[in-house]
Formats: structure tokens, C-alpha cells, sequence
């Protein structure tokens, strides 16, 4: 492990970055043109003490999953991130269409995207960021882990991931997650982390398995949603796609027509969050 050439490299990324590189807004009184140190570590989901640590090349050898967090919150691109994990003493991920790391210039989109619902996920159905009305729309899918990280794996194996839509449409939606899953299943292989969770949803899921037996294959570009929201009730959005060059992630906007009731509950959501109103007779 390279602790000086660590250290430097991660202080010019974070120095080149402004905070509205980031969605960070600048403040009035801010004393520093690049991140601030804390700022790094928030966005990386580690402490303070220890991103500081790491740049004072005085700090142990991080693991895989924190050099991952890191290449995220400086926007890094696949050779930079490739890079970092390398100085770290790790062998760069294996770059497939599969790969998790998030595409610097959906994540750029993503940041300035607050007045409407927008995720980025890979091409099995992965959610790998969120901004803050996805999460008040559609959960926190940072919660998940294992094969549960993928909406396909969710939607065949919990019933509650279908309450999201209505009924009558939930057919369609299962057919979509299953033609997307083998978009990704051909171009990695049965080898793959598609393959494993194809193989994984044929045990568990029969409905899986007969879906999967029609070999439908399809990426959806466009789409439109009616959504259930608990407190709110039915919206209806359109739903967008941004891909990568490889397909193998998607920036997903969901936006309301204006001056509609969907538009309105959108605005009504962005002011609540997560909060859940309380019944009537409790006001």
C-alpha cells in the first residue's frame, strides 16, 4: 500500500471538487474552494476521523468496500477508481457491464435532480443511488443486501415490493424486471452475478421460472407508472431512462405532467419526506 500516493491523490480529488459538483450547496462563509474533508466522509459513509487519517497517509489499508464509497463520493471515473484501488494494494474490479461502481456522468445528472424522483441502477436491477424524493416515493433501498439489492430478486420473492403497483398492472412489471434481467444474462453469461440470480429466483420462484422460460428480451427506454404511495395514494408519472454506453447502468426520472394531481402530490412529497400523516381524528 501506497500511504503518500494514497493520501495526495484522494487531497487533489477532493480539492478539485466543488460542493456543487456533489449536489452540496456552497453556504455563505465557506473558507475552502474544493470539499471539505467532512463532506468527503459524508458522502462516503465513513467517519471523519478516519477519512482524515487516510489523507494524512497515517491511516490502515482500507478495505474494497470503503475504496468503493470513496470512488463514488469523488465522482472518480473507472480509471481513477481503478487507480485508487491499486495505490490501496487491491486489484481494480473486473469492468463488465455488471460493474457497480456509479457512471460519474449519471451521477453529475443525478446531483442537480431535487424537484422530481431519480435513481441510478445497474442492469440487474440494483438501486445505486438515490436522491431524496426517490427515497420518500419508493423507500430506502440502501436497507437491502445480498441478491434483495435487486429489484428482480425482490419483486419474485417478496410480496410486499409488488404493493407498489396496482394490481392489474403488476403482471406487465414482472414481465419487464425478467426481460431486463436477461438483457444482463446475455451479455455476462451464466458465470455471472445475473447468472447466480437466475439461478437462485428458479429455486425460490416458479412464476420466475415461467416467465424466464419465454425468453422475452427488452430494455425499457420509456415507460409510464402508476405508483401507490401509501400516504398519497395513486400517482401517475412518466418514467425515463439515461444509459450508460453499455446499457449496463440507467439514470430513471419520474416526472409528472404539469398542473395535474400527480404534479401536486409530487410537490406535497417533496415538502413531507418520509414523515407519514396522522388520521384525521388524531389532528
Amino acid at each position: 500500500m501506497d500511504r503518500p500516493a494514497l493520501a495526495g491523490f484522494l487531497r487533489t480529488r477532493r480539492n478539485g471538487l466543488r460542493p456543487e459538483d456533489v449536489g452540496l450547496s456552497p453556504g455563505s462563509r465557506r473558507r475552502v474552494l474544493g470539499l471539505r474533508r467532512d463532506e468527503v466522509a459524508g458522502l462516503a459513509g465513513m467517519s471523519t476521523d478516519y477519512y482524515v487519517r487516510l489523507e494524512q497517509a497515517r491511516g490502515p489499508q482500507p478495505s474494497e468496500q470503503i475504496l468503493a464509497a470513496l470512488a463514488r463520493a469523488l465522482r472518480l471515473s473507472n480509471d481513477e477508481r481503478d487507480y485508487l484501488f491499486r495505490l490501496a494494494d487491491h486489484s481494480a474490479p473486473r469492468r463488465t457491464p455488471l460493474d457497480t461502481h456509479v457512471a460519474p456522468g449519471l451521477l453529475r445528472v443525478l446531483d442537480r435532480l431535487e424537484d422530481t424522483p431519480a435513481l441510478i441502477l445497474s442492469s440487474l436491477g440494483e438501486t445505486l443511488m438515490q436522491n431524496r424524493l426517490a427515497v420518500a416515493l419508493l423507500s430506502d433501498h440502501s436497507a437491502h443486501t445480498g441478491l434483495a439489492r435487486s429489484s428482480v430478486y425482490r419483486w419474485f420473492t417478496d410480496p410486499a415490493e409488488r404493493e407498489l403497483y396496482p394490481e392489474a398492472d403488476r403482471d406487465r412489471q414482472g414481465q419487464a424486471q425478467v426481460a431486463g434481467l436477461r438483457v444482463a444474462y446475455g451479455a455476462e453469461g451464466e458465470s455471472s452475478r445475473a447468472g447466480t440470480l437466475v439461478r437462485e429466483l428458479q429455486k425460490r420462484s416458479p412464476e420466475f421460472s415461467a416467465v424466464w422460460d419465454s425468453h422475452a428480451v427488452a430494455t425499457r427506454f420509456d415507460d409510464h407508472k402508476t405508483l401507490i404511495h401509501p400516504e398519497l395514494g395513486h400517482i401517475e408519472l412518466g418514467c425515463q431512462a439515461l444509459f450508460t454506453e453499455d446499457q449496463g447502468q440507467a439514470l430513471l426520472v419520474l416526472t409528472a405532467a404539469p398542473r395535474t394531481e400527480a404534479a401536486e402530490k409530487l410537490a406535497l412529497l417533496a415538502v413531507v419526506g418520509q414523515q407519514r400523516f396522522a388520521p384525521a381524528g388524531d389532528r
